[in-house]
């Protein structure tokens, strides 16, 4: 079956120098779903982000989106794309309102004042429409960070570590903005929180050293790394790490 603005990723490699940071992966999304890249610091996640929403070119492989008018890729289709980078993009000396405004502009969206108000409303931002960026908290920061990237309604979100650094209450709270984008926007986010993987995700990538060392749902991943049927994400997690079966 297609599923319309799925993403498509083949043999997809970046190299810095003789560093290869993301090496030969491979992987769908379906369209309305959350995929996940789980690894530690260095895995090569953030690569991989910038190369799928066209910031990095990479050295080797194809990406693919599966559009209305076709397979196109990231560099023709940016217009659809929302992302909410680890290091923070908001306007320090904007307000929060100023900063939504700015992504209308930005993307050219329309009726900017109306869309500013539903989104203030849909992130619960209403009472800090007024504050400046750099008096926010971490949480509420982020939370204008994904508010910015979804401002113009884009089909494909990308949310690379959403929640680090942010404490347990700000981050369930993010988990929810996240939940109910489920069915409406292809989200992929990076992670190390493995929690927040295995709440989230539909389907897992693990990245260890720039390649894919297993990938598929909870229950895909318990098999593949040979553990039983109530292992936690973690625990797979460790497993692959320690090189168990995949």
């Amino acid at each position: 079956m297609k599923h319309e603005n799925s993403i498509t990723v083949r043999h997809l490699t970046k190299k810095y120098g003789t560093k290869t940071a993301v090496d030969d992966i491979s992987f769908d999304v379906e369209a309305g779903t959350v995929f996940a890249l789980l690894g530690t610091n260095g895995a090569g996640k953030t690569t991989a982000v910038k190369c799928l929403c066209g910031l990095t070119e990479p050295d080797a492989g194809e990406i693919g989106y599966d559009t209305e008018t076709g397979l196109r890729a990231p560099m023709d289709c940016r217009e659809h794309f929302g992302l909410s980078p680890q290091e923070n993009a908001v306007g320090m000396h904007l307000t929060v309102e100023e900063n939504l405004r700015l992504m209308g502009k930005i993307y050219g969206v329309p009726h900017i004042p109306e869309r500013t108000e539903q989104v203030l409303a849909q992130f619960g931002l209403t009472e800090e429409r007024r504050t400046r960026g750099k008096a926010l908290s971490g949480g509420m920061g982020r939370r204008l960070s994904i508010a910015m990237a979804l401002f113009s309604r884009p089909k494909v979100l990308f949310l690379d570590e959403p929640t680090l650094g942010l404490d347990v209450l700000a981050r369930r709270e993010l988990w929810k903005i996240v939940e109910s984008l489920r069915g409406q926007t292809t989200v992929l986010l990076t992670t190390h929180y493995m929690e927040e993987a295995q709440a989230l995700a539909d389907r897992i990538a693990v990245m260890q050293k720039g390649k894919i060392a297993a990938m598929g749902t909870l229950e895909e991943l318990r098999e593949q790394s040979g553990t039983d049927s109530t292992a936690s994400l973690e625990d797979i997690f460790v497993r692959i790490m320690e090189g168990g079966s995949v």
